[in-house]
């Protein structure tokens, strides 16, 4: 039993969500009527009764005043009491020794109460009370008269409560259908802009067109909601906008690397099989060969990593930390060297906090490092400086080499962009694009200046954070020497 009644709201949860919220807002403009209409019918229905009530009860007063003064003048034993008519007033005479005189004809009332005993008695004056019969209720009204006492009594009659009841029955079933049509029709009407909304929605879904912005309509929360998906739908359409950007720009630069490796791996493929592969190409031109296939190799490498990295929608999937920006910097210079040995890097830091992600700012750190050291000459340092000015954390890299030109500066961090006189170097002119995407989703800002050396500089910008609490290691200046002088 108790597993049934459990089950029950659940059903009527589910059928109610299942509903649609026309019919929704029907039902409840329907009950909320219903309601209303109950309530006034109660409140109405006790008015009524006691208005009646009061109106019988003055009626008996006037009466018994009138039987009263009668039995005065002529006595209680000898006073006229007409023969009952058939309705109206019952009326009874209570002597003084408890026995009692009624018209010939009337209906029996009740036995005469103790309470209206004592008013015969000259107890109290009068009494007004209700008595009931198998036949119906009565209100008897009991007034002293002489030595003993008169009352007058009506029957109870519901009638015109039960008739006002079933009008208002009646009045309450066409307010409540009438409650569910007008709540129809307002619900027509205020979910007409959701009806657009979902057909625009639904043509926006099956056709794939995102430029297809949904007309601006309604007020108020509909057209909050419209904004906010004609918003959505334009980040929808920079993202596929993006998304076609990306493959045509990755496209177009995996060609040229691609082509490159295709035509020199057909060229052994095809010496080899003629048999022709030492005496076509002698040790030295083979070596130079598998040199240039492992760079092709390595470039495009390179180039896959940095599209994944830019093909994803945030800097990592790792949790932002406090960490030293100094040990991040440290890090990169070392997978630097390792990868480029022939690049000095010259590393001076001070030890400055931050909140932030280490993969995302170490690969940051490691593209400007080996862009800087793509242009630095052999005999001169990349220069990496890492100070706090104020509430940021200020990195700047720089190199000896020929510099930016002014018109390369605005797109500079553009993707794929690469300078005319990049286009020899290697690379995919991803790398600065990288940079410039892990510090905006760390709140800082990345700029292009000249070196005093004559070369680029590249100054990033980080927000600060609070040292932790120390464990007795003052925080001070980590210089690292260059991998030459270690």
């Amino acid at each position: 039993m108790s597993s049934t009644a459990g089950r029950g709201p659940s059903r009527l949860t589910r059928w109610w969500r299942l509903r649609s919220l026309r019919t929704r807002l029907t039902v409840i403009a329907a009950t909320a009527i219903a309601v209303c209409v109950f309530l006034a019918f109660q409140v109405a229905s006790q008015l009524l009764e006691s208005e009646l009530q009061d109106a019988v009860e003055d009626q008996l007063r006037a009466d018994s005043r009138v039987l009263a003064a009668d039995a005065e003048d002529a006595g209680l034993a000898r006073v006229e009491l007409p023969p009952y008519p058939g309705s109206g007033r019952l009326v009874r005479v209570v002597l003084p020794d408890g026995s009692t005189r009624t018209p010939d004809g009337q209906p029996a009332l009740p036995p005469v109460s103790e309470r209206a005993g004592r008013v015969a008695q000259g107890a109290s004056a009068d009494l007004m009370e209700s008595g009931d019969l198998d036949d119906g209720g009565y209100l008897v009204y009991t007034l002293r008269a002489g030595d003993g006492a008169v009352q007058v009594a009506r029957a109870a009659d519901d009638n015109p409560v039960n008739q006002f009841g079933l009008g208002m029955l009646l009045i309450g079933l066409l307010c409540v259908a009438g409650g569910a049509l007008v709540g129809r029709a307002v619900a027509r009407t205020g979910l007409a802009p959701i009806d657009r909304l979902t057909a625009a929605a639904v043509r926006v879904a099956q056709t794939r067109d995102l430029d297809a912005d949904i007309p601006d309509e309604g007020g108020g929360e509909i057209r909050s909601l419209i904004q906010a998906i004609n918003d959505m739908l334009a980040a929808l359409r920079d993202s596929r906008r993006a998304q076609r950007l990306l493959a045509e720009d990755a496209a177009h630069e995996l060609r040229t690397p691609l082509t490159s490796l295709r035509l020199n791996v057909e060229l052994l493929i095809r010496l080899d099989r003629r048999g022709t592969l030492d005496s076509a190409l002698p040790a030295e031109s083979r070596t130079r060969l598998l040199d240039d296939l492992g760079a092709q190799v390595a470039e495009l490498s390179t180039l896959a990593a940095e599209l994944t990295d830019l093909a994803r929608g945030d800097v990592s999937d790792e949790s932002t930390e406090v960490l030293d920006l100094a040990d991040v910097v440290v890090a990169a210079a070392t997978r630097a060297r390792s990868r480029v040995p022939d690049v000095e890097v010259a590393l001076d830091v001070t030890s400055v906090w931050m909140n932030g992600r280490p993969a995302g700012l170490q690969r940051a750190v490691l593209n400007l490092i080996d862009n800087a050291g793509k242009w630095s000459p052999p005999d001169q340092p990349v220069q990496v400086r890492l100070r706090a000015e104020g509430t940021s954390a200020v990195l700047a890299v720089d190199d000896a080499g020929p510099g930016i030109d002014a018109v390369d500066v605005p797109r500079v961090f553009d993707r794929f962009y690469r300078a005319d006189s990049a286009r020899a170097m290697p690379g995919s002119g991803l790398g600065l694009s990288i940079v410039q995407r892990v510090v905006d989703a760390h709140g800082g800002r990345v700029a292009v200046a000249r070196s005093a050396r004559g070369g680029a500089l590249l100054r990033v910008d980080l927000p600060a954070a609070v040292p932790p609490a120390p464990d007795g290691a003052p925080a001070g200046r980590t210089v690292v020497p260059p991998a030459s002088q270690k």
